[in-house]
């Protein structure tokens, strides 16, 4: 009798070991195969087998993210936001106080403070003619410029990486982007409706599978570049981390320019009005 409950133990072990490694296998397969919106289409509010936070789970969605569910954004702000993107598209340089006084000159009626809180949800940063000597926030990881004196001498050494904002006739979506330094060629892209950094690292990953690893990626310091996530997936692929200086306009005067030109010679005069229409133009 102790022999037979001894060998149904093992069994039982086993088994879960099994289902263990499976569900594993299922994790990482749906993580690599589907995008975050994708999976989380995937979750049952009504299935009382499996609770939703053990579908989140599963799926390796948050569940903050699964509940979330933004609020409809009013035209006039869709309007605004607009307004500050050719503006800085346009002057890099203007700050919040520039921008608004633009704007009242062109007959909106707004203040300062709002056009900071649209600035910051825009992730636009203004770039400064002069050294930036405010503190770094110290709860972000920041690591030096690298390539002051360095010249890229193939493809596939140095990476820049950074994110615009792009206005949709209902809404927004975020483009980030991958350009080889060596050969100006982008080499990967993605877009989401939030600055997460899931959507970066999708991209790196994705660009990762088709290029290999560069020898540098080169950033800015906003907080998708700052985070222990992207930090670690570097470090992981053995990848010198290099970051803008803060306020410096020639760092990453490369990826600059590709969305500069990408927005006045193609999303300012072209029509689009779904995610797929804007991918086109992007890839073109």
């Amino acid at each position: 009798m102790k022999k037979e409950h001894e060998k149904e133990k093992e069994e039982l072990i086993k088994e879960i070991g099994q289902l263990t490694v499976e569900v594993n296998w299922l994790k990482k397969n749906l993580a690599s195969s589907k995008n975050r919106s994708e999976r989380k289409e995937l979750i049952e509010r009504k299935d009382n087998e499996i609770t939703i936070k053990k579908q989140c789970e599963l799926l390796s969605v948050s569940r903050s993210v699964f509940y979330y569910r933004g609020k409809e954004v009013s035209e006039y702000e869709l309007t605004i936001k607009r307004e500050i993107d050719i503006i800085h598209t346009e002057i890099p340089f203007y700050g919040s106080r520039k921008i608004t006084q633009l704007l009242k000159n062109r007959g909106y009626n707004i203040n300062r403070k709002r056009i900071v809180r649209y600035m910051r949800q825009m992730n636009i940063r203004v770039i400064h003619p002069k050294p930036n000597l405010s503190k770094r926030n110290l709860k972000h990881r920041t690591y030096p410029y690298l390539l002051g004196n360095f010249t890229p001498q193939r493809t596939n050494e140095v990476w820049g990486i950074d994110i615009t904002y792009i206005s949709m006739p209902k809404g927004h979506m975020y483009l980030f982007n991958i350009i080889d330094w060596y050969s100006r060629k982008v080499i990967g892209y993605t877009l989401s409706n939030t600055l997460e950094t899931e959507f970066v690292l999708r991209g790196l990953e994705k660009a990762f599978s088709i290029y290999g690893t560069p020898k540098i990626i080169n950033s800015d310091q906003g907080s998708q570049f700052t985070s222990n996530d992207y930090i670690q997936l570097l470090k992981a692929h053995k990848i010198q981390i290099s970051m803008d200086s803060k306020g410096r306009a020639t760092d990453n005067a490369i990826a600059e320019r590709f969305f500069r030109n990408l927005k006045k010679e193609c999303l300012y005069i072209m029509e689009y009005s779904t995610v797929n229409e804007l991918k086109k133009l992007v890839r073109n």
